[in-house]
């Protein structure tokens, strides 16, 4: 019986129609550069959304960020010591402009009052509203713009566990102002309970910042109206603000946080070729039955 695969005169194999592979003269088989881009395509193609998930993947998320979070050594002397350190570090380069900002908005009660809530929870309400958003009006570029998140995230509880940081109003010495104690605002961490169920050394980075400047990019990259685009550029200056005018970051703090979404953003890039918001906005599939129809 003949050899399916015969030998050329070049000495490569010539193989029948349909065939995946080749015989190099040194008898290794090589995979077909087709088939390995048709998988990598395969892997790079956005999917719907499944809401149950979802749902089970962010609450497990959420529980394991909390636990690991929570469990991280609470070393007050050395989470000082590192504050102490930026202190001074952004003194003397002439930018330590958190106390200045922090003594002068505390005198104004509704405005402080209103960052504290700002402060506890607007963070996760508005991380929450878009990841709806993108869920339900853009799910192909869901999966990946939440993967962007989830990395953010989870390089921050390594910078936790790393460098512990007292944040500047637990800096002995300093002058900060603890401005949520100090109005009495709901959601403390140092109030009742709370303090011993929340790590109050886990500043380094700002998920603060990291969070909203991932919802102020995706608004502004998809949303359709102007004064919804202006909002989303507004809400992580706004986040910056209000993180340094209550004591509870340096800007330093903001900076990690950015850093970590730049490296979620660029995982994520090199995952499906392209970043996340130039993804089609709907699965091929639906795309397909939107052109049908």
């Amino acid at each position: 019986m003949a050899d399916p695969i015969a030998k050329t005169m070049s000495g490569r194999s010539t193989a029948p129609a349909g065939a995946t592979r080749f015989i190099t003269t040194d008898g290794a088989t090589s995979v077909d550069i087709r088939s390995r881009r048709s998988v990598i395509t395969r892997l790079r193609r956005p999917r719907r959304p499944r809401v149950w998930f979802e749902l089970l993947i962010i609450g497990v998320s959420y529980w394991l960020y909390s636990q690991i979070r929570n469990a991280v050594p609470q070393e007050r002397a050395v989470a000082v010591r590192h504050a102490r350190d930026i202190w001074d570090f952004e003194r003397q380069i002439g930018l330590g402009f958190e106390h200045a900002i922090n003594h002068a908005v505390n005198p104004v009660t509704p405005l402080i009052v209103a960052m504290n809530y700002f402060y506890s929870t607007l963070h996760f309400l508005i991380t929450v509203v878009v990841l709806v958003w993108l869920f339900v009006s853009h799910p192909g570029r869901y999966g990946p713009a939440r993967s962007v998140l989830f990395i953010t995230t989870w390089l921050a509880l390594v910078g936790f566990w790393l460098f512990p940081l007292a944040p500047p109003r637990l800096l002995p010495g300093a002058g900060f102002l603890d401005t949520v104690r100090l109005h009495h605002t709901w959601g403390s961490i140092e109030q009742g309970n709370l303090s011993q169920v929340s790590n109050q050394f886990a500043a380094m980075p700002s998920l603060h910042i990291g969070w909203s400047l991932w919802c102020g990019v995706t608004i502004v990259m998809l949303a359709r109206h102007l004064w919804l685009r202006i909002l989303g550029a507004l809400y992580p200056v706004a986040t910056l603000v209000v993180i340094t005018s209550t004591g509870n970051h340096f800007w330093m703090d903001a900076a990690g946080g950015a850093v970590c979404l730049t490296v979620g953003y660029t995982v994520v890039y090199y995952v499906y070729g392209r970043l996340v918001y130039r993804l089609p906005r709907y699965p091929e599939p639906a795309q397909s039955r939107l052109r049908a129809g």
